[in-house]
């Protein structure tokens, strides 16, 4: 039987997907284009998101047996199947170069400066390798505390900032244009990219598809709502200039946080909350990953693909974070350049086949019913096979005690 997860799970997996680089590495890029515009440009992301990740829905719920690569097989045959698998691959080892300048730069940068790279990266290797081996339910629980703690990182953050909060710094807005501010939130976009790629992966392992468009739809308001407050905290806080000035802005604003009279540092109290988020976004991107590897070699279990899979990611992150500048070069402009095209085009490319295909997913469906109703009377008759068995054995042992 696969394995399903609840749509809470799913809803919790969505917001710590985005929350990390969002809030930690994306408001200040978007301040060196926009200054104190952010807060807009972040809004507007997370609507154009909606757009992007309700498509995936409609498109996986023409054939909820399957996933992306699934359904691009029924449509046209094994060889097309494996091209969208290479490039849901190609997707997730940039995804994990994102994710390793996140992780790495908010822990070294801040706490660790004289740390050496590859200890980062071997710790990622290991607790990518051991969450995506035991699958998709565990790292769903994990994800429901990670959202707990996402919530009690946002409430201190906004206790410790409110009595230095300046609203005249978000004044006048659309100061660098309304065209500039909708263009900066591309960077965002690319956060919501790795969201709605991981959905067009793990979707069909998600229960009660009638319920996905509402729980997609609510994740992406939550984590709307949980990103939103930091780039208005920020440019209230520390002034768009200064938020531009750092790699990590969050860190800053976390450094500015004083919570009553003997809390002057939360960068610690941060982190501590912030390393589920870090651990949720590493092994759904092996677990991805893996899965796409899987397809493309026609292999059944994606388990087996994830130490080698893990191996190129790897060194594929240590070689992105090992050089600041080249890491920032590959974040703003060549990952943008890669994210976006294919978490909109290959959406879109499905949708129009399957609307010219609807026959196909059709015969797809009935086939996937028919063989899960075979295996559901099997069961059946397997469970009432032993009940029969159990019975005949009493009756001898009632005789003999008679």
């Amino acid at each position: 039987m696969k394995v399903q997860i609840t749509n809470g799970m799913l809803m919790a997996i969505i917001i710590n997907t985005v929350y990390a680089k969002a809030i930690g590495l994306t408001q200040g890029t978007m301040a060196r284009e926009v200054g104190s515009d952010i807060w807009i440009s972040t809004i507007i992301a997370t609507l154009f998101s909606i757009l992007i990740v309700f498509m995936i829905v409609v498109i996986i719920r023409r054939f909820p047996t399957g996933d992306l690569m699934d359904q691009s097989k029924i449509l046209l045959g094994t060889w097309f199947s494996k091209i969208i698998s290479l490039i849901l691959f190609i997707f997730f080892l940039g995804s994990y170069g994102a994710i390793m300048i996140t992780y790495v730069y908010h822990l070294m940068d801040y706490f660790l400066p004289e740390a050496p790279v590859y200890i980062f990266i071997i710790i990622a290797f290991i607790v990518g390798c051991y969450g995506s081996f035991f699958g998709i339910e565990v790292i769903g629980r994990m994800a429901l505390i990670g959202v707990f703690s996402v919530l009690a990182l946002n409430i201190l953050l906004m206790i410790g900032s409110l009595s230095m909060f300046d609203i005249r710094e978000l004044l006048p807005t659309f100061q660098s244009g309304v065209t500039n501010t909708v263009w900066a939130s591309r960077h965002h976009v690319t956060d919501w990219a790795m969201a709605s790629m991981t959905l067009a992966v793990i979707m069909p392992y998600v229960k009660n598809p009638k319920e996905w468009s509402r729980s997609n739809i609510a994740a992406i308001l939550f984590s709307g709502a949980f990103i939103v407050m930091w780039p208005i905290l920020e440019v209230g806080v520390l002034s768009p200039e200064v938020t531009a000035q750092y790699i990590v802005s969050s860190m800053q604003m976390a450094r500015s946080a004083e919570i009553g009279q003997f809390i002057h540092r939360y960068e610690m109290i941060m982190v501590a909350f912030f390393a589920i988020s870090f651990l949720t976004q590493i092994m759904m991107c092996f677990l991805c990953a893996s899965t796409a590897a899987s397809k493309l070699f026609g292999l059944k279990d994606y388990r087996h693909m994830i130490i080698p899979t893990a191996l190129v990611l790897s060194g594929y992150g240590f070689w992105v974070v090992f050089d600041h500048q080249r890491a920032m070069d590959i974040l703003e402009t060549t990952w943008v350049e890669l994210s976006l095209p294919i978490a909109i085009g290959l959406p879109i490319l499905i949708l129009v086949l399957g609307i010219f295909m609807k026959k196909k997913l059709k015969k797809a469906n009935d086939k996937a019913n028919q063989e899960a109703d075979k295996k559901q009377e099997g069961n059946q008759n397997q469970e009432t096979n032993k009940n029969k068995q159990s019975n005949t054995n009493q009756k001898p042992d009632e005789a003999n005690g008679n």
